[in-house]
């Protein structure tokens, strides 16, 4: 008990704290027990201490959550991702499912080792996905427009009366180059375009007759003479299978016929080239007698 009583005089003995103010007041003192001073410094300590733990962990939080927040967007743009890859994928094979080129351009629509996901690495493979998906939906544009320029089948359903190359002409019997192919057809008969294209020329054309030209794209043209009347102008689009005029035995004809030409890269070339694509229009070669 003796030795408790200098150490309990001690925490007991009084303390004073003094305010002096700035201005012309007094001082202010205080006086408590040097052990309540000191259980008032330790707690302002732990205090003090609790508060910038505080503060670390609500930084931590914030700054873990734009963390989170950036994650969520990355794996929100991969979901929309794959899911096109998807739609993609299935669109494909359905159109490479279809069994022939004709088909498929008609039906054509225009982690690591620890077990963590390595994002960088997935949006570098998807990023590659998604270029060679646009190499095929670009292949298949550019194909489906060549497909839909290159004229298909007959412009009437007739007989051919007159092939494509040396001929003797009908009316002054000399041999000469014909550049087309002659359809004989009943006047009034419904000429259709033979592939999507646009219009550069519709009217009277000398020995011709009535006369439609159209420009189909990747170097084709179509051409359509002796009609009774035409019903498009030039400037028009159209497509395949509408019809642009009708038949007739205008200018240097022997009867009602559709003459019909295929230019490539403007030189004639043989319309019976390109008559195997369709199946509601077969012309047959009239034979003799």
């Amino acid at each position: 008990m003796k030795l408790l009583r200098p150490l309990k005089k001690k925490l007991f003995t009084p303390v004073t704290i003094m305010l002096i103010p700035h201005s012309s007041r007094g001082s202010l003192n205080f006086k408590m027990p040097f052990a309540i001073l000191s259980m008032l410094a330790i707690f302002g300590l732990v205090g003090f201490i609790y508060t910038i733990s505080l503060t670390y962990h609500a930084v931590d939080y914030f700054v873990m959550k734009h963390k989170y927040t950036a994650l969520i967007n990355q794996f929100q743009t991969m979901h929309s991702t794959i899911s096109s890859l998807k739609e993609s994928e299935l669109e494909f094979k359905r159109l490479f499912s279809l069994g022939s080129k004709k088909q498929v351009l008609e039906a054509a629509k225009y982690g690591n080792n620890d077990g963590s996901v390595d994002v960088e690495e997935l949006k570098r493979q998807i990023s590659e996905s998604m270029a060679s998906v646009s190499d095929i939906r670009g292949y298949l544009a550019r194909e489906q427009n060549v497909y839909r320029s290159t004229p298909k089948g007959w412009p009437v359903d007739g007989k051919i009366t007159s092939v494509f190359g040396n001929r003797k002409h009908p009316q002054n019997g000399q041999e000469q180059f014909h550049s087309g192919i002659d359809i004989s057809v009943p006047t009034g008969t419904s000429v259709k375009t033979t592939a999507d294209g646009i219009v550069s020329f519709a009217g009277w054309s000398g020995g011709n007759g009535n006369v439609v030209v159209i420009e189909h794209g990747n170097g084709f043209s179509t051409v359509y003479a002796h009609n009774s009347a035409l019903l498009v102008s030039a400037g028009k689009t159209v497509k395949q299978g509408v019809q642009i005029a009708s038949s007739g035995s205008t200018g240097n004809s022997t009867g009602p016929h559709v003459h019909y030409e295929v230019w490539k890269n403007g030189q004639q070339v043989n319309p019976a080239t390109f008559s195997g694509e369709r199946n509601d229009s077969k012309p047959k070669v009239a034979t003799p007698g």
